[in-house]
């Protein structure tokens, strides 16, 4: 199974939206709103790892439960 990456689903998920909140205000140089941008891949791929690997978790407990009679 992949290693999980340091920072929780919910604090990458609240980073991104902090990330948004500042480049929809426009008042970022250039520069910054280029690692914000950046940064907001990164934090889009981690909140990513952490569904795909939920949604594995749950395809294995499904394939794994006993059917009801």
């Amino acid at each position: 199974m992949a290693k999980q990456p340091e920072v929780t689903y919910e604090q990458a998920r609240e980073e991104l939206a902090e990330i948004v909140r500042k480049l929809e205000t426009g008042s970022v140089p250039l520069s910054e709103s280029m690692a914000l941008w950046e940064r907001g891949e990164q934090l889009a791929q981690i909140c990513q790892s952490w569904l795909d690997g939920a949604k594995a978790r749950i395809d294995t407990a499904r394939k794994n439960a006993v059917p009801e009679d």
